[in-house]
């Protein structure tokens, strides 16, 4: 009972450290060095204490099981936190065929501020709208562009603001 308690606590431990050790990865991407730095000293912190249990009992397969287990588990809770979290901005391009329009002035009706570039296709002439908006405000945009065009061209890719205003940004 002793051994399966260890490698529960392992386990466990390793789902915090490596959890936390995912968010600092994305708070860094994001330019947040100094909650970074602090979580990263909880993460660390944690797994010292992992392992000081592991090297204290490394004849037991169970510890070493619990320990990958928590590591594997760890990575998934700490994409699905971030997730939750939604930290920063995302740009997202939107190419519609027939839609622009309509598409533009339903995204600034909700108080995203958009930008509509022309462009040259290979049927021709269209726009690109662009819009930097709060991650955690994807869904929703999603949401709109969809129930105007299930056809349009979406894509988003993270995007760190250097300066100005991004419209929408204290909803």
């Amino acid at each position: 009972m002793e051994s399966l308690f260890g490698a529960l606590l392992i386990m466990v431990l390793r789902v915090i450290d490596v959890t936390l050790g995912t968010f600092r990865t994305i708070l860094l991407v994001q330019g947040k060095k100094y909650h970074a730095g602090a979580t990263g000293f909880f993460e660390v912190l944690i797994w010292l204490f992992a392992m000081r249990f592991v090297f204290q009992h490394l004849d037991n397969l169970l510890n070493m099981l619990g320990y990958a287990t928590g590591f594997a588990l760890g990575n998934i809770l700490g994409i699905t936190l971030e997730e939750k979290v939604a930290l920063g901005y995302v740009q997202v391009n939107v190419i519609s065929k027939y839609y622009n329009d309509k598409i533009a002035d339903t995204l600034r009706k909700s108080k995203f501020g958009v930008t509509l570039i022309p462009a040259e296709g290979g049927t021709g002439g269209m726009s690109v709208l662009i819009a930097i908006i709060r991650r955690k405000d994807l869904k929703l945009i999603k949401n709109l562009i969809e129930s105007i065009d299930k056809e349009a061209f979406i894509t988003v890719q993270h995007s760190r603001p250097y300066r100005g205003f991004i419209h929408g940004a204290r909803k």
